[in-house]
């Protein structure tokens, strides 16, 4: 589900390059510095998106790979066997807030971008606007978002979309399920960490 073109990388907080050397280090480091450290809000990824469209997998992809390693300390919807794509994305974002109380949410979609930007995975404060890029009226989803920059914007998006290379877009899937994997598995001990310092904290106040 394509965003509007650029628009995203204006937004972006943190754009890390897929395939360097330390991208999926990077990526958790940044995600650590962003989500909250200590909350009771469960922490959901919403990966959006659809396999009938290669560019447009990006979201899945992450979601089945993260499905894979189970994560414990974060939750995550939208897989490449149930994708949330834009016919079912307002319903799916109810459910989710029916089912988790006030959740922080990081919305994880494809975009397109310039040239020069293609293969950048970026990480921004607010949400992702899926379908913006093609004149949908979808709802914005996320207090955050990672977006990858699949292919390049400016002429026929939904065409370009279509014909992305699949060989890229599993590459760029992979370092984000990697990075929010290391994010996830340093995510308690943060959050442990910063409890002590509060419970200290207020007993020298």
């Amino acid at each position: 589900m394509n965003l509007k073109a650029g628009f995203f990388e204006r937004r972006a907080g943190k754009q890390i390059l897929h395939d360097e050397s330390q991208a999926a280090e990077n990526l958790a480091a940044e995600l650590l510095s962003t989500i909250p450290k200590v909350t009771s809000r469960p922490i959901v990824f919403v990966c959006i998106g659809t396999d009938r469209s290669t560019g447009d997998s990006l979201g899945p992809l992450v979601g089945t790979l993260l499905e894979e390693k189970e994560l414990k300390s974060f939750y995550v919807y939208g897989t490449l066997d149930k994708p949330i794509h834009a016919v079912n994305l307002a319903e799916k974002i109810a459910e989710i807030n029916t089912k988790h109380v006030h959740p922080y949410i990081v919305g994880i979609d494809a975009c397109l971008g310039r040239i020069k930007n293609v293969g950048n995975i970026q990480v921004g404060n607010g949400p992702v606007k899926p379908g913006a890029g093609v004149n949908k009226d979808l709802p914005a989803v996320g207090d955050i978002h990672i977006t990858g920059i699949v292919n390049v914007s400016g002429f026929m998006e939904f065409f370009v979309l279509q014909n992305t290379r699949l060989n890229l877009v599993m590459k760029m899937a992979k370092t984000i399920a990697s990075g929010i994997y290391e994010a996830s598995l340093q995510y308690p001990k943060l959050s442990w960490n910063d409890l002590k310092w509060l419970e200290e904290e207020e007993k020298t106040n």
